[in-house]
């Protein structure tokens, strides 16, 4: 077997440019492959985080309220319903509810946002019953504001960063022309949390005159409870509607199944494009080496030991331009990145081209695969070589 691996390698040699060619052919198609594959799994991933950091199960808010900033913020601040307080009394009647947090969402016109200005988002919350259905928010400076009737204000990290301010610092809320103190100021999380500003609920109440109201409420549900019995309850309560981020998620997952299908289905083309370079690759040394191949059936050699020959051949291309692209995409994993933040109009936090090794093990065998099958047809016709013919230069092609 030695013996046939080495002369498979001499023979790749004497036409170092083509099969150089063959193998960069090969490498871009496993770059795209482990690329793309990558892509999908990390999309999924960060998406799946981002949507599971919003520490909320379910959320209740006024009818045609906007349940999120980013869609706050495309409606320029309008579109907010209010609900009274009274309400968390009945929630948190219901046992399947562990947890609740009162939010008032707000939004203000700010000036000083881009050339044009924009809309600056505010979120009245409670900092204990917050910070426990979100535990992963972590400070990178500072903490939450102990008065509750206080001025004091929580950047998110983007925020502080875009109006440059640190712990103790003044910021003034556009239009109310209120100030508040920087308590503290969060680290990155990747989510819609880095752009909002966090100020006590009392305080944002009055500032815009909407005492005991509410426009969100966020559940944190009993393990193991079921999640639809308790929005059959939710629903009946007056004037409210329930968002569920489970229903959410799935039907963002379906939508990443349907692009699943678009993604595998370009893989499977560069694949395509590069079985039909590795079949011409080996066909064309096969006709090159036509007498060569009858001399060896003439002394002995069987057209299973000429088949095997051309199939190592075939294996060695691929095997090379396999490791070639996976190296390729592991080196270009970060501008793969980038690139697809750039044309993605909403990119989760996180990264977005997730390669391990099992994507890699995985890319390699079907890598491996594709070229056991783009070797049968040179290689059977290689064996079916006649030495008589061959000898006298007459290719039956």
């Amino acid at each position: 077997m030695i013996t046939k691996f080495q002369v498979a390698y001499k023979n790749l040699l004497r036409k170092k440019v083509r099969t150089l060619l063959t193998i960069i052919g090969i490498a871009l198609s496993a770059w795209v492959l482990v690329s793309l594959l990558g892509f999908n799994r990390g999309y999924e991933s960060s998406l799946n985080k981002d949507i599971d950091n919003m520490g909320f199960q379910l959320m209740i808010m006024a009818k045609g309220c906007p349940y999120e900033a980013a869609t706050l913020m495309l409606k320029g601040g309008t579109g907010l319903r209010y609900m009274d307080e009274s309400i968390m009394k009945e929630i948190t009647k219901e046992p399947e509810v562990e947890k609740i947090t009162p939010i008032f969402m707000s939004a203000v016109f700010d000036p000083n946002k881009g050339e044009s200005g924009g809309i600056a988002g505010y979120f009245g919350i409670e900092p204990k019953s917050f910070a426990e259905m979100k535990p992963f928010l972590k400070f990178k400076k500072g903490g939450w504001f102990t008065d509750v009737n206080g001025h004091e204000a929580v950047m998110g990290y983007e925020a502080a960063e875009l109006e440059q301010r640190e712990v103790g610092d003044m910021i003034l809320m556009p239009e109310k022309n209120v100030q508040f103190k920087v308590a503290g100021i969060l680290e990155r999380t990747g989510t819609q949390d880095d752009g909002t500003i966090f100020v006590p609920l009392k305080t944002v109440q009055t500032i815009f005159n909407r005492p005991n109201e509410l426009t969100t409420i966020g559940i944190k549900l009993t393990k193991g409870v079921d999640s639809g019995r308790l929005e059959e309850k939710l629903y009946k309560l007056p004037d409210v509607q329930i968002v569920s981020l489970a229903q959410v998620k799935e039907t963002i997952m379906k939508l990443i199944s349907t692009a699943k299908v678009m993604v595998l289905s370009i893989a499977m083309i560069a694949i395509l494009i590069a079985m039909v370079g590795v079949i011409n690759t080996i066909l064309t040394s096969v006709w090159e080496r036509f007498q060569e191949i009858g001399i060896l059936k003439t002394i002995g050699a069987m057209p299973w030991d000429i088949f095997k020959l051309i199939w190592i051949e075939t294996l060695m291309l691929c095997t090379a331009g396999g490791v070639l692209g996976v190296i390729i995409a592991l080196i270009l994993s970060r501008v793969t990145d980038m690139v697809m933040r750039r044309v993605l109009p909403y990119a989760p936090g996180g990264g977005l081209v997730l390669i391990d090794l099992k994507l890699i093990i995985i890319t390699l065998i079907g890598i491996l695969c594709i070229g056991l099958l783009s070797g049968i047809y040179p290689a059977w016709r290689a064996g079916r070589i006649r030495p008589l013919e061959a000898i006298r230069g007459e290719a039956g092609r």
